[in-house]
């Protein structure tokens, strides 16, 4: 059995409420992962636990102090994520994912990616024309794609973002929907606008919407155009056939980069009807030039409640798609 071992963490006192976080639940998170105890000492906090756990805590801790010093919220799901880094043997990176941002919003709020899947998303994004990014909702596929958008336009990167998604969902058609089409859209489309109004502010927003430097629109739309200089994000690709997603890809023009983002567990499409998204997925995993990044249950971000609910979900489908155990009767002489 490993030595038990007590080390001590200089700490001033606004700093360490942030560390513990709301009811010392972020501390907590730490014990329970690394079978150690952390108390509050006379100069900081004191970590008490065999020699290796003790280590890797102090280690941890002290990355987390950083990201506190710079004013950085630290919340459950940063302590998460930092112990996941840490299990990979990642822990230097702790401070660069927290503090990096990838963009900022209207109101100077920094955008940062909360998990090494969003990470390497992003850096995929940044480095490749066409990403796929494939992953359970709330994993922020949509939001970083906008939010990369955002921050490619203002650099002027590109000149116009273009938002795409198929109108579906299970249970509805649009013919029975009230309204004319842009009405019968619009739902469908709310996420997109969002992102966007976070991210330039309504009043700038709706002049680059009325510019046409701005354009939201239902898949239908992109048939027949050229997508030059335009950053493109495809949301809810698992909802398109294969002849959608054949056609939208082929509409990137020159100095364009295209995002494809979907859920392959939740598609709509009739039945008969093959996901564009699964097809592509396997078409293009070889071409240079294309990214396919696959984001997990531990990429979730929106509650941790979502992470759960998609895990239950998953262990569902795991069971329902094991074999029939044969049962072979021995037959006796």
């Amino acid at each position: 059995m490993e030595k038990t071992t007590t080390r001590e963490i200089l700490i001033t006192k606004d700093i360490l409420s942030a560390l513990f976080g709301t009811y010392d639940e972020n501390i907590r998170v730490i014990e329970d992962t690394l079978k150690v105890k952390v108390s509050v000492s006379a100069s900081g906090v004191s970590v008490r636990g065999e020699n290796t756990s003790v280590l890797k805590c102090c280690e941890l801790l002290e990355k987390l102090i950083t990201i506190a010093e710079n004013k950085t919220l630290i919340d459950k799901a940063t302590v998460k994520c930092a112990l996941d880094m840490t299990s990979a043997g990642k822990t230097d990176e702790i401070v660069k994912l927290n503090l990096e941002a990838v963009a900022v919003t209207a109101r100077g709020r920094p955008i940062r990616c909360k998990t090494l899947g969003q990470k390497a998303y992003a850096d995929a994004i940044k480095a490749n024309p066409l990403v796929f990014g494939v992953g359970p909702a709330g994993t922020g596929k949509t939001y970083l794609a906008v939010a990369l958008a955002t921050a490619a336009f203002k650099k002027k990167e590109i000149e116009r973002i273009i938002l795409t998604r198929p109108a579906l969902e299970a249970g509805e058609q649009l013919g029975f929907l009230p309204g004319d089409l842009q009405q019968k859209v619009d739902p469908y489309l709310r996420p997109l606008y969002d992102a966007l109004e976070e991210m330039f502010g309504v009043d700038s927003y709706l002049k680059l919407i009325e510019n046409g430097i701005v354009e939201i629109a239902p898949l239908a739309y992109m048939r027949g155009r050229t997508l030059s200089k335009a950053f493109i994000i495809l949301d809810e690709a698992q909802n398109t056939t294969e002849e959608q997603m054949k056609m939208f890809l082929t509409r990137m023009g020159k100095g364009s980069k295209m995002i494809v983002n979907g859920d392959v567990t939740q598609v709509d499409l009739p039945h008969g009807k093959n996901s564009g998204l699964k097809s592509a997925i396997g078409i293009l995993k070889n071409v240079e030039g294309i990214a396919i990044c696959k984001l997990t249950n531990k990429d979730i971000v929106r509650n941790e409640l979502v992470q759960r609910i998609v895990e239950a979900y998953e262990r569902k489908m795991t069971t329902e798609r094991k074999p029939p155990v044969k049962v072979v009767k021995k037959v006796l002489d």
